[in-house]
């Protein structure tokens, strides 16, 4: 680290650094240089540092990495509160139309109201999987990304597609997909225009066709071919319930796994939303390839799909994150939520109280994610040479302070308020509150245009 980077220092608090040994000191500090953790360990700060722009007494706060986030929808933050008691399919028969008359505003302001949930409870790197692209509506991706930067998160955006409607025998309507050629050329032009590949990188793109009911086999198989040609990675919602299963069987022959393997979709540069219906071969596939899992427990009850098998995908080395999924199917839009979630929904299932543990909770959302985006070596764990993406949870308070173990008071408790924020050694929140953004604005303007795509609808 060069020598005339300005330092920040963190002392007087908890750390749970998620590294490869579950480091964790009771006391200790945190040096951050310019973008980077320049060190951190046992007690107070090293002396004599020079250039400390900021001393941070934490007294009564825990630091973890920043959580990452591995699925979303943004646009669904304007489609809030509707089809609430509808599994999957049924509620994407009943949205779609809605969806399908979103434009750049409605997508820009959905994106903002996302973003700002997320980054003010201690998301850091987030993503979006945007694959609804009306014909006219003007340059989504480029607002989703606009708005991404103005919040000051490291992102991903997964550039989606359609390509198979109604006639094709695919849930969107017909005026909702894209051609195969337009949304393979799109796509490229997407990754050519904003993916950096650099250590630090704060916009990143990944290949993304949405699912196997809503895109056709070409658009899987070329689209994979594309993003290897192109060196970024591959996302898609798989395995998400019994129904996509049965799908997959009557069309292709075959269960979802196998269908993805036909096509390229197993391999490290793949991820995966939900894989909540996976049996004993499926899980050997994904972890002979190590395909990742984004686990969004939320919106995984929410349209009653179904516990995935975390425990067992981790005992197989599968990489698994965590998501937050669209806001449509987990309308409190957080991520530091699905810590606790993850944890109890997983005790449901055939593992019962061994399913998971507060430290593996908070690894899937840390340095989980950070894998499962190909960015392990980056992010998702607090040790030095990693960017300085990290988090000031305050326990002292009413609601966590009774309980002893501070892992524990963040995954087990109540959602925890967030004293700070950084990105790459930049703070984005202080407070609970964001720095970069203006919330109550953007509380204004989604819900404005979440009234004016109801008005179209209802046309």
């Amino acid at each position: 680290m060069a020598a005339e980077a300005q330092r920040t220092v963190i002392e007087n608090c908890s750390i749970a650094t998620v590294d490869a040994h579950d480091t964790e000191y009771a006391d200790g500090h945190v040096v951050i240089a310019g973008d980077r953790i320049e060190s951190l360990g046992a007690g107070p700060a090293p002396e004599g540092l020079a250039n400390v722009e900021r001393r941070i007494d934490a007294t009564g706060h825990l630091v973890t990495p920043g959580l990452v986030n591995t699925h979303h929808h943004y646009y669904q933050w304007i489609t809030r509160g509707l089809a609430t008691d509808h599994n999957l399919f049924d509620w994407l028969v009943a949205l779609y139309p809605t969806w399908a008359r979103i434009d750049e505003p409605m997508v820009y302001a959905a994106a903002q109201g996302s973003l700002a949930m997320m980054a003010r409870g201690g998301v850091t790197t987030a993503m979006d999987h945007h694959y609804v692209y009306p014909k006219d509506s003007g340059d989504l991706s480029g607002a989703i990304i606009r708005a991404a930067r103005e919040t000051g998160v490291r992102f991903t955006l997964a550039r989606g597609s359609m390509d198979r409607s109604e006639k094709d025998g695919g849930l969107p309507p017909d005026f909702a997909v894209e051609t195969l050629e337009g949304a393979l050329a799109a796509t490229e032009a997407t990754v050519k225009e904003y993916h950096d590949d650099s250590f630090g990188a704060m916009t990143q793109v990944a290949v993304a066709p949405c699912s196997p009911f809503s895109v056709s086999t070409e658009l899987l198989r070329e689209g994979a071919e594309l993003a290897r040609r192109l060196g970024v990675r591959l996302h898609t919602h798989g395995s998400e319930t019994v129904e996509e299963e049965k799908f997959c069987h009557e069309l292709f022959g075959m269960g979802p796994t196998d269908y993805f393997e036909s096509t390229g979709w197993l391999g490290e540069d793949v991820w995966m939303a939900h894989c909540v219906h996976m049996n004993d071969s499926d899980i050997a596939a994904f972890a002979r390839t190590k395909t990742g899992v984004a686990h969004c427990p939320s919106s995984n009850a929410r349209l009653a799909a179904g516990i995935a098998r975390v425990p067992d995908m981790l005992a197989a080395g599968v990489p698994v994150g965590l998501g937050v999924d669209g806001t449509a199917s987990n309308e409190s839009g957080e991520l530091h939520t699905e810590l606790r979630n993850a944890l109890l929904i997983n005790r449901l299932g055939a593992h019962r109280e061994a399913a998971l543990n507060a430290r593996q909770a908070l690894r899937l959302g840390t340095h989980g994610g950070a894998r499962v985006l190909g960015r392990g070596d980056q992010i998702g764990s607090l040790e030095p040479g990693k960017l300085a993406d990290l988090v000031l949870w305050k326990l002292d308070t009413l609601a966590h302070a009774s309980i002893a173990d501070p892992v524990t008071a963040l995954v087990f408790g109540a959602a925890a308020p967030v004293t700070a924020s950084f990105v790459n050694g930049r703070q984005i929140v202080a407070d609970n509150r964001l720095l970069q953004v203006d919330e109550d604005a953007i509380a204004r303007s989604t819900r404005a245009e979440a009234q004016r795509l109801a008005r179209l609808a209802a046309r």
